[in-house]
């Protein structure tokens, strides 16, 4: 299967296993956003600290302007490819196709290193 135009590089399982374990631990002791409305606002107001997108997301244009949006807000941005996985870690019982992370709560070292290990990926 081909990538989607919206996912611009891959993100190791490692990272992408770590992108779904902070979504968890900010849903439970800090705050996200869920969906795709709630993480373009938040990104555009430069609330977002990381943002997740899931890269299975089908029409793919729900995604498109996320990638842009991150990178005109210098927001770090990842992907994990399973929509359904997301929406778990997001502690709901459907799939969600992005993930802002506002507050990272107990987890604010997992950001950390997710964000530094975000301009490697790019390139």
């Amino acid at each position: 299967m081909a990538r989607p135009i919206y996912v611009r590089f891959d993100t190791p399982t490692e990272l992408a296993d770590k992108a779904l374990q902070l979504v968890q631990i900010a849903s439970e002791t800090g705050k996200i956003r869920v969906g795709t409305n709630e993480v373009t606002k938040s990104s555009e107001r430069a609330e977002a600290k990381l943002v997740v997108m899931a890269e299975d997301v089908d029409p793919v244009e729900i995604l498109v302007h996320i990638p842009m949006l991150c990178e005109e807000k210098r927001i770090p941005y990842l992907y994990v490819p399973k929509k359904q996985r997301l929406g778990q870690s997001a502690g709901l019982s459907k799939s969600a196709a992005s993930v802002a992370i506002v507050d990272a709560g107990e987890a604010k070292v997992l950001l950390d290193e997710l964000g530094q290990a975000f301009p490697t990926l790019k390139k």
